[in-house]
C-alpha cells in the first residue's frame, strides 16, 4: 500500500561536538590538530535516517475479505477476514488498530436523499463526534445499487492502553430498499492511510436479499 505519520530529527550533536573540540584546543598547548593528506577529506558524521513515515492503517493488499451476513438477512456485505468483531447496539463492528468496518440495518420508509443526509444525519453524527469537520455529501453509486455518502474526519475513540485518539478518515454509505429500509455501511481509517481499493472492494459488495 502506499502512505502515512512522521518526526524529524536535526544536527544538535554535530554542534556540541564542535564547541567541546574548540575548547580543548584553546585548554591545551600540546594538543596538534589533525592534518589530511591532500586529496583525501575529513571523515563525516551519518545523519540518521528519518522515521517510518507510514501512519497507522494501511489495509496490507493481501487482506482476504469474506461474506457476512446482517441479522435476519437482509443483506450481505463482505467483510476483512481475521478482524475483531464487536456488538454496538444495533450495529456490528469489525475493527482492526484504527480501522473499522461498521454496519447496520435501520428502519426507514422513504429513500435517503443528499438533503436529508445532510439536514437529519450529519447534525446527529457532529454531536457524537470529536474534531468533525464535513468533506461532502454525495449520490454515488456501487455495483449493488445507489447510496449517499457522507464523507467527513474526526477523532478515533481513545486506545485503551495509551488513551490516545487519532484523526480519522470516515466514509458512511447509507443504501436502502422499500420494504428493507435503511442498511448503513461506515468505514473509518487514518488520516493519510491508502485505503481506497479495500474500501471500493467493500462497497462494491454490498447487496440486498
Amino acid at each position: 500500500m502506499r502512505r502515512p505519520f512522521a518526526a524529524a530529527a536535526a544536527g544538535l550533536v554535530l554542534v556540541a561536538g564542535a564547541g567541546a573540540g574548540a575548547a580543548a584546543c584553546s585548554s591545551s598547548s600540546s594538543y596538534t590538530p589533525a592534518r589530511h593528506s591532500p586529496g583525501t577529506s575529513a571523515p563525516s558524521s551519518t545523519t540518521p535516517a528519518p522515521a517510518d513515515s507510514n501512519p497507522p492503517g494501511d489495509i496490507p493488499d493481501t487482506q482476504v475479505f469474506v461474506p457476512w451476513s446482517a441479522p435476519g438477512g437482509a443483506f450481505t456485505v463482505k467483510v476483512p477476514e481475521g478482524w475483531a468483531r464487536v456488538t454496538q447496539g444495533k450495529a456490528t463492528v469489525f475493527n482492526d488498530k484504527f480501522n473499522s468496518v461498521r454496519l447496520e440495518g435501520i428502519r426507514a420508509t422513504t429513500a435517503p436523499t443528499v438533503n436529508s443526509v445532510r439536514a437529519k444525519d450529519v447534525p446527529a453524527i457532529r454531536a457524537a463526534s470529536i474534531h468533525f469537520s464535513l468533506v461532502k455529501v454525495v449520490e454515488v453509486q456501487r455495483k449493488g445499487g445507489k447510496a449517499v455518502l457522507a464523507e467527513y474526519r474526526a477523532d478515533s475513540a481513545p486506545n485503551q492502553v495509551t488513551g490516545k485518539r487519532i484523526p480519522l478518515d470516515v466514509q458512511r454509505y447509507v443504501f436502502y430498499k422499500p420494504g428493507k429500509g435503511e442498511a448503513v455501511v461506515t468505514l473509518s481509517g487514518a488520516v493519510g492511510a491508502d485505503n481506497v481499493d479495500p474500501w471500493r472492494t467493500v462497497t462494491d459488495s454490498f447487496r440486498w436479499h
